[in-house]
């Protein structure tokens, strides 16, 4: 069926409330004036007339494909659409033939691709030559993080334009268009109106709302599903907030990491990944500066595992909540990074002597075991012998903060290094096994 006959007979039924509010000027977009705003990137390009391939990222129904059916009638262009999740090479390559018969009879096609990023890598690097070579001005539209989910071949031929979630001020202007079109008011509470959740659903309220009822927001939540929450378990959207969890927890905002885990668990976040991260947490991030958080996460993550949900969520916001509030502390990590970099320094060095088992007359004979103290024998358990190899310099890998429990640390490394000076000195004073190297004798065997 040609464009025409679509039209004559659309004539006759009463199309969708939905598309009836569809922006048929950029004028009437909302929400995206700095994307379309006056000397806007995108309206300059419009304004000019000359387009250029680009790509759309923004959240579902923020207007992508109503821009580019825009477009392409203001300057002209045939619009082609594509969906990445209906089509394939076919699609593709008849799309490129028929563009390339239009570019010959002068016209430009403007190929708007939904879903893009779902185009795995040999279909994305498909669309170069025809990019390049001016067949189309592709359009692409993504929800998804271009630069994790597109070839760079095709991103570095496009630009990236990002476009907003529809804020409460677009939104408002979108229900005024609505009861515009529909010559009369939403039949909806002033509460009710601020948790309408999709343009798609104004019509379902205006056909279940008995006459003369004014809809409030408890009975709305009766008549319309709840809209999920923007949330994809296996994509950006997973990343981005257990990324706003994390650092949510280690700024010791207790209330905004209670709300970032709330949304990872109602947008179907696997809870038992939630709580392998908050395990991993309480140690790179709170660490010894509480000892306990390290038991509570793996507490809580047991009690989950017993109870589910949603008994067991409790054990998870019990967990948010005591590591969002513990002293914090990134000491052991950094030392075990330390510990790393120095093991690969020196890697070829052996222990000391002195602090090697002589099973045998022979290593006896090779002073293995000679002169090593057993520090418990000592009258404060601590000898201060070098346990280094004898080519390496001592190397300070473990700094505790002045924070929580490791203040306690703190204190008993300095009182053990002030020992450790003094038990040195005398080694050195009496030519005993078990003294440091001086740092110059270090310092000759690092180069």
């Amino acid at each position: 069926m040609d464009d025409e006959q679509g039209s004559l007979f659309s004539a006759f039924l009463k199309s969708p409330l939905a598309d009836r509010m569809r922006p048929r000027t950029l004028e009437e977009v909302v929400g995206q004036d700095h994307l379309l705003g006056p000397d806007a990137p995108l309206r300059r390009m419009i304004e000019s007339g000359r387009l250029s391939s680009f790509i759309l990222w923004g959240p579902p129904g923020c207007g992508k494909t109503t821009i580019a059916r825009i477009m392409a009638h203001t300057t002209s262009m045939h619009f082609v659409a594509l969906s990445a999740v209906f089509s394939g090479i076919a699609e593709l390559r008849k799309a490129f033939d028929e563009a390339a018969k239009r570019r010959a009879a002068g016209q430009g096609t403007l190929l708007f691709v939904d879903e893009i990023h779902r185009f795995n890598r040999a279909q994305q690097d498909g669309f170069l030559p025809f990019v390049e070579n001016g067949t189309v001005t592709l359009v692409g539209a993504t929800t998804e993080n271009p630069s994790f989910e597109l070839n760079s071949a095709l991103l570095s031929r496009c630009k990236v334009f990002v476009m907003k979630p529809l804020d409460e001020a677009a939104l408002d202007k979108i229900m005024v268009r609505a009861e515009e079109l529909s010559g009369m008011p939403l039949p909806l509470s002033e509460e009710a109106r601020k948790t309408l959740p999709l343009i798609n659903l104004m019509e379902s309220v205006y056909d279940l709302a008995a006459e003369g009822e004014e809809i409030d927001s408890k009975r709305l939540s009766l008549l319309v599903r709840q809209r999920a929450p923007v949330y994809d378990k296996d994509r950006e959207g997973h990343y981005n907030l257990i990324s706003a969890l994390h650092k949510s927890l280690r700024g010791s905002d207790v209330d905004a990491a209670l709300y970032w885990a709330a949304r990872m668990i109602e947008g179907g976040e696997d809870p038992l990944y939630l709580l392998r991260r908050l395990t991993r947490f309480s140690m790179e991030d709170v660490s010894l500066a509480d000892p306990n958080a390290l038991q509570v996460a793996v507490s809580c993550w047991d009690t989950y595992e017993r109870l589910g949900s949603p008994e067991g969520d409790i054990a998870i916001a019990e967990l948010v909540i005591y590591l969002a509030t513990a002293p914090k502390s990134n000491s052991a990590y950094v030392a075990w990074g330390s510990a790393l970099r120095a093991a690969k320094k020196y890697s070829s060095l052996m222990p000391p002597a002195h602090i090697l088992n002589a099973p045998t007359k022979l290593m006896k004979e090779l002073g293995y075991g000679h002169g090593y103290q057993y520090d418990q024998d000592l009258p404060d358990a601590f000898s201060g012998q070098n346990y280094f190899p004898d080519g390496m310099p001592r190397t300070k890998l473990y700094n505790p903060p002045d924070r929580g429990f490791e203040r306690e640390i703190r204190k008993r490394l300095d009182y053990w290094d002030r020992l450790r000076r003094e038990k040195q000195a005398q080694m050195k004073r009496d030519h005993l096994p078990g003294a440091e190297p001086d740092a110059d004798e270090g310092k000759k065997e690092d180069k």
